[in-house]
């Protein structure tokens, strides 16, 4: 965050059979109704040609933060999603204190940083630019956006709301292993 220039809030999608990444970098909160929109995203700007026939998505993210694994909004923004897309959603979370075997820092992060060192960050379309521009000789590819949505903090899911996701825990950990339907 720079007071004058303003903030950039990257969330990346990481495709490990494709090796291919695609970031949407959000000016506001990163809350889970921008994670969510980021997934969407991806989908509609890659996933859906990728995969053109699938009916099903498995999203493995962290426990915490915007995608937290206690999240009533991340649940209730999937159901969403999950619903506008038809797609059935199958997330696993990784425990608590474990992100950093997260494979989208290793493989996908971590080059956009190498990417961009030494380059100042000054406005939206560079920090987009830089990322759209990562690649490796192993062949990662990686496409970027820019979302300049307002996503609002402390958004609150009642008991009632909640309720209405189709969710289907798993029988090992289900708090971290779930399915979400349309």
């Amino acid at each position: 965050m720079d007071k004058e220039l303003g903030k950039a809030a990257p969330y990346g999608i990481y495709d490990l059979a494709k090796n291919e990444g695609f970031v949407n970098v959000g000016i506001s909160a990163d809350t889970a109704a921008f994670a969510v929109n980021s997934i969407r995203k991806w989908w509609l700007a890659m996933g859906k040609d990728l995969y053109p026939s699938s009916t099903k998505l498995y999203i493995n993210a962290d426990g915490g933060g915007s995608n937290s694994s206690r999240g009533r909004l991340w649940k209730s923004e999937l159901q969403q999603f999950s619903t506008e897309m038809g797609l059935t959603i199958s997330v696993s979370h990784f425990p608590p204190g474990t992100s950093k075997w997260n494979k989208i820092e290793h493989r996908l992060f971590s080059y956009i940083s190498k990417n961009w060192r030494g380059t100042p960050l000054l406005s939206l379309e560079v920090i987009v630019s830089l990322i759209a521009n990562t690649v490796t000789s192993k062949g990662l590819r990686v496409r970027a956006s820019s979302d300049e949505g307002f996503y609002g903090k402390g958004i609150k899911i009642s008991d009632e709301e909640l309720a209405k996701v189709h969710i289907q825990r798993d029988s090992f950990r289900g708090e971290w292993n779930y399915t979400i339907s349309p």
